[in-house]
C-alpha cells in the first residue's frame, strides 16, 4: 500500500535449493508421471531456499510468538511472515514442516486477500507454496510450483522492485531450475533476463549476485559466475538478521571454489 515501508526483503530464494528442480536430463519420450516423480525427488529446492530444497530465501526464527506478530502493520505481518517461514525452514523437523507450511500459507492467503494489491504478501505467499511443494505427491507438487510462479507474475506486475528485487530472483530461479517443457515450464532465456533486472534493481544484493552467479555455472559459464560469487561475498549485509545472508555468503563460497576449477 502507498507509504507503507517494507524493510524486509528475500527471495527465498527459492534459490538454488529447489531440489525438486535440479533433475537434469530428463527426456521429452519419458512417460509423464515418471518425469513428476522425479521432479519431485530431485525438486529438494536449493540455495535461497537452500537446505537441499529452492531459493529459498532466508530469514532467523522468531519463536513462539510469532502469531501475535500478526497485529499491526502490514510491514510488521510481513516481518513475521518471513521469520515465520525461517523458523520452519531450519528449525522445525522435517515430519512437522508440511503441516507448519500449510498453516502459514493459510495466514498469507488470509492476509493477502485483505490486501489483495501488497506485493510483499503475494511474494510469501509464491514463497510458501514453493517451499510446501517438497512435501507434497508429485502432481500436487508441480501444481504448487507452477501456482508460484502465477503469483510472483502478479507480484512484479504490481510492483518489480517489491522486496528489493526478490519476487524477480525467485522467478528466475524457478525458470532455470524447473525443468522445460512438455514436463513443465523452464526457460533458460526468461531466467536469464529476470535474473539481469533483478541485478539492476539490486546490484549490490548478496542475493542477487549469488542466484545470478549460480544461473551462469550451471549453464556451463563458470568464468562469469566467478564475477557474482565475489560481489556477493562481499556485499555487505542488508538484512537486520545477518544470519541468513552468513548463510547464503558460505553458499557463494562455496560456489566460488567450484566455478574457479571448472574455469580452469
Amino acid at each position: 500500500m502507498a507509504g507503507t515501508a517494507l524493510t524486509c526483503r528475500r527471495p527465498v530464494p527459492i534459490g538454488s535449493g529447489f531440489a525438486c528442480f535440479r533433475v537434469l536430463g530428463i527426456k521429452p519420450h519419458l512417460i509423464f508421471s515418471i518425469a513428476l516423480v522425479e521432479i519431485i525427488l530431485d525438486l529438494h529446492y536449493s540455495s535461497c531456499m537452500k537446505k537441499t530444497t529452492f531459493v529459498a530465501l532466508l530469514l532467523l526464527f522468531c519463536g513462539s510468538c510469532w502469531a501475535e506478530s500478526f497485529v499491526g502493520t502490514i510491514a510488521d505481518s510481513i516481518n513475521a511472515i518471513e521469520q515465520r517461514w525461517a523458523a520452519i525452514y531450519y528449525d522445525t523437523a522435517k515430519p512437522k514442516q508440511s503441516v507448519a507450511y500449510g498453516k502459514l500459507l493459510a495466514t498469507v492467503t488470509a492476509l493477502s486477500e485483505q490486501h489483495p494489491n501488497q506485493p510483499a504478501l503475494i511474494y510469501w505467499q509464491a514463497v510458501t507454496l514453493a517451499t510446501q511443494a517438497e512435501h507434497l505427491d508429485p502432481l500436487a507438487a508441480l501444481g504448487a510450483i507452477q501456482n508460484a510462479r502465477d503469483l510472483l507474475e502478479k507480484a512484479i506486475a504490481i510492483d518489480p522492485n517489491v522486496l528489493h528485487g526478490s519476487a524477480l530472483v525467485t522467478l528466475g530461479t524457478l525458470y532455470y531450475k524447473t525443468p522445460k517443457w512438455p514436463i513443465a515450464f523452464g526457460d533458460t532465456s526468461k531466467a536469464e533476463a529476470l535474473l539481469e533486472t533483478a541485478l539492476k534493481i539490486n546490484p549490490n544484493g548478496i542475493d542477487s549476485n549469488y542466484f545470478y552467479g549460480d544461473f551462469l555455472l550451471s549453464n556451463d559459464r563458470p568464468k562469469e559466475a566467478e564475477k557474482y560469487f565475489t560481489r556477493a561475498l562481499s556485499a555487505a549485509p542488508t538484512s537486520a538478521i545477518t544470519y541468513t545472508d552468513s548463510r547464503l555468503q558460505e553458499e557463494a563460497r562455496a560456489a566460488l571454489k567450484k566455478a574457479k576449477e571448472e574455469a580452469g
